[in-house]
């Protein structure tokens, strides 16, 4: 039991912003870790369909909400996921043998492509929140996040890992076979229930979960393996997918 609670604090603390009076860091629970990613998908899914309710609620032009809630991940998550999109884009877009590739995925500078693309992102982003009519029901955004977040823990735990990344190997370090099987439940079970309480907003865990798979194939074939970038990369654009649904649907 206290192997799993480290695992979820640790869980908690790396993948978001989220406030926890004392943060742990266990080697044993390590392993765990993909478990909680779910949970996280639901606490920061649950928190962005509290602020898309509420600000309907305030006499707010709709650009302005749309700002907010395009900004609202990149905050809670602390732009993780964003800087991992940034290295692929520039690693994938630099035409290079994959050597170079992956020194590329490597460099902590930000290069001209990755600029671009997460100004175009953010701009999607932007459009499809602020196109979201008043009647869309938010707690899509629940499914959108538990879903990319369900999927990417299961490909950091199956995945051949890039064997240069220092990603290598640490969450598949003594990993159980019940690990995945549980994984694969409860994705399952996201998009079930989304279909059977949201109807037809329930297609916004199939969007993200497509979207990802989709960026995943991309990254792991171009760069040889996966790694924690590839994993951000294929996860911000699950969940732009995954918005979008729940805007123009």
């Amino acid at each position: 039991m206290k192997t799993c609670f480290h695992a979820f604090v640790m869980c908690l603390t790396t993948f978001s912003v989220l406030p926890w009076p004392r943060p742990v860091w266990d080697e044993e629970a390590r392993p765990k870790m993909p478990l909680f990613l779910p949970l996280l998908g639901v606490l920061l899914g649950g928190i962005c369909a509290a602020a898309a309710y509420l600000l309907r609620l305030l006499p707010l032009p709709q650009p302005v909400g749309g700002v907010l809630l395009c900004a609202l991940p990149f905050f809670l998550t602390g732009g993780i996921h964003m800087d991992g999109f940034c290295d692929t884009v520039d690693a994938l877009k630099s035409r290079r043998d994959l050597d170079e590739r992956r020194k590329i995925l490597k460099d902590p500078h930000v290069g001209s492509f990755a600029v671009l693309s997460a100004a175009l992102l953010v701009v999607a982003q932007f459009a499809f929140f602020t196109s979201a009519g008043a009647d869309a029901d938010s707690r899509a955004l629940i499914l959108i996040f538990t879903a990319s977040r369900t999927a990417a823990a299961l490909a950091v735990t199956v995945l051949r890992p890039i064997a240069v990344s220092r990603y290598a190997g640490i969450y598949q370090e003594g990993i159980q076979i019940s690990t995945v099987v549980l994984l694969s439940l409860i994705l399952v079970l996201s998009v079930t229930l989304g279909f059977l309480f949201l109807g037809k907003y329930g297609f916004a865990a199939l969007f993200t979960l497509g979207g990802y798979l989709l960026y995943l194939f991309r990254g792991v074939r171009a760069l040889g393996g996966m790694s924690g970038d590839i994993s951000g990369y294929a996860l911000t654009f699950g969940e732009l997918c995954g918005i979008a649904l729940y805007a123009l649907i």
